[in-house]
């Protein structure tokens, strides 16, 4: 790398729009053509002597791609929020949400190297580019909030530094605010579901995601914590290359996790176990957890038979009451006693004060439909079970009846998020997994009652 290949302007990329006013241009402009393209379909309807439907006239595969386009070429907060719905739409949103904002679990596209070289000027000392042997001007990784770049110390070790997009921090509350007004437009949200206490979580965990100082202390936690345990590989923090907006670590080859998917079935099942586990030990042992379960967060050493831990940006403290919660839950998963569950959902806040008797019964049911897994004494074939589409078709079923999820604890939540991603990811792996096993040696429990 040179000087000439960071100051390049025709290479690849797509500058990020760093001031407030052009991002919320560009959102403001989304809208307005999402609801040019609304009108316009209704009045083709009207004029075919059909009553055109909101929902039906949003989902049209040019707002689709508008809406996901857009957010991908702004980044940052915009993207992110996309990104955090699409995986969470099963818990709290309608799935054609989903659909809109499913593409954006997809890379960013990167900024140029014109812009990057900028961002790394003003973060660090002048003549930095000196101490590096090689800088991969190109980044092998890209996505909501930075891109992760390859370089070489001279005389020094292979390090993966993660760059910030410009303007990303400072655009959050803008960016959060306009994307919710956005969904709020596109009538896809049940009658009298509350958008505020979500986009207000988002808000604070983006805010959180962007302070890079906070995340190499959480990347040198977890190193600490796993530093024995040769099943997991935590990239080594490095402290003289990172800023508040610039995040450097140590350099780890792997591939993409999903690739796990073409080993054998005793790799397979051994990776899913020991990333169930390692949920459980941030849970119960830890007191802290990686809440983003993204399948790009973990990485596969196939030579070294290692699973790689990145990006701990959206790292939460579990508090002793969150995990004395979730120790209760699993207990009466376990016991398969639907009174306490029923207990446990009113504490939660799944069933609020406004719930119908009748729905209350149909929520429990559903907690049931998990638990009855949960209790079988052989591996789980998770794949089979297929719960996310019997969730689904049951929660679909509860909404078309009327109920409005109320607001969830978020604490809650973001450990629920994180479950679901393992299983998700477990399933994708078509894993076998002796879930009772280990939930029953983290609650100190010795087997079935």
């Amino acid at each position: 790398m040179n000087d000439d290949e960071l100051n390049a302007t025709r290479a690849p990329g797509l500058p990020v729009p760093s001031s407030r006013l052009a991002r919320l241009a560009r959102l403001g402009s989304t809208g307005a053509g999402v609801a040019g393209r609304v009108a316009a379909g209704g009045l083709a309807e009207l004029g075919r002597g059909r009553r055109p439907h909101l929902r039906d006239l949003v989902l049209t595969p040019g707002n689709v791609r508008r809406v996901t386009d857009q957010l991908a070429d702004m980044r940052g907060a915009a993207m992110k929020l996309g990104q955090l719905l699409s995986m969470d739409a099963g818990e709290v949103l309608p799935p054609e949400l989903a659909a809109i904002m499913a593409r954006l679990r997809a890379g960013a596209e990167a900024m140029p190297p014109a812009q990057l070289r900028r961002v790394l000027d003003r973060e660090w000392p002048p003549g930095w580019l000196g101490a590096f042997a090689r800088f991969d001007v190109h980044p092998i990784a890209a996505a909501s909030i930075g891109q992760v770049h390859r370089a070489v110390l001279k005389g020094g070790p292979t390090l993966a530094i993660k760059v910030q997009y410009p303007g990303v921090a400072d655009s959050i509350d803008s960016d959060v605010a306009n994307v919710g007004a956005l969904m709020r437009m596109s009538g896809l949200l049940p009658r009298g579901f509350d958008l505020a206490p979500y986009l207000a979580e988002a808000r604070a965990q983006l805010h959180a995601e962007t302070d890079y100082a906070a995340e190499g202390a959480h990347l040198a936690r977890f190193g600490g914590l796993l530093g024995g345990d040769d099943r997991f590989a935590v990239p080594d923090f490095v402290g003289e290359w990172s800023t508040r907006s610039v995040l450097s670590m140590s350099f780890m080859p792997g591939d993409p996790i999903e690739t796990v998917e073409h080993a054998s079935q005793a790799i397979r099942d051994r990776v899913a176990r020991n990333l169930i586990e390692l949920t459980l030990r941030e849970l119960f042992d830890f007191g802290w957890m990686q809440t983003d379960p993204n399948f790009a967060n973990y990485r596969w050493d196939a030579e070294g038979g290692r699973i790689v831990l990145l990006d701990f940006g959206a790292t939460r403290r579990i508090t002793p009451e969150v995990a004395d919660l979730h120790r209760r839950l699993l207990t009466a998963a376990l016991d398969g006693d639907p009174a306490t569950l029923r207990a446990l959902a009113a504490e939660v806040g799944v069933i609020g004060p406004d719930t119908s008797p009748a729905h209350a019964n149909r929520l429990v049911a559903m907690a049931e439909i998990a638990c009855a897994e949960l209790r079988r004494n052989e591996p789980l074939d998770i794949a089979a079970l297929d719960l996310p589409r019997r969730m689904q078709a049951e929660a679909l079923a509860l909404a078309e009846d009327g109920l409005v999820p109320p607001p969830l604890p978020m604490d809650a939540l973001h450990v629920q998020r994180k479950i679901a991603g393992m299983y998700l990811l477990a399933a994708r792996l078509r894993a076998r997994v002796p879930v009772r096993e280990l939930v029953e040696a983290h609650l100190g429990r010795t087997g079935p009652n």
